[in-house]
């Protein structure tokens, strides 16, 4: 699976992107986030208020309990305004 961070994200992660294989019982975008927070202060750090992060699956803006499988690719990025 594809992880994609964006703007802010990117910076608290460390990383762009990563390619990671979470646990078989990972079933939707929740609990990948959940997973992702243990697996860098930086990432807990990224995750710590969901309300400020927009997830897109497969390049689909998504709920948290959109279901996922495996080789999708998982984008977080920060709420976008226009003006």
């Amino acid at each position: 699976m594809k992880i994609l961070y964006f703007a802010w994200l990117r910076g608290k992660t460390g990383m762009g992107e990563e390619d990671v294989d979470p646990p078989a019982q990972i079933a939707d975008v929740r609990g990948l986030v959940e997973w992702l927070k243990t697996r860098s202060a930086g990432h807990a750090d990224a995750f710590a208020d969901l309300s400020l992060v927009r997830v897109a699956v497969n390049q689909d803006h998504v709920q948290p309990d959109h279901a996922l499988k495996p080789g999708d690719e998982v984008a977080f990025f920060p709420p976008v305004t226009g003006g």
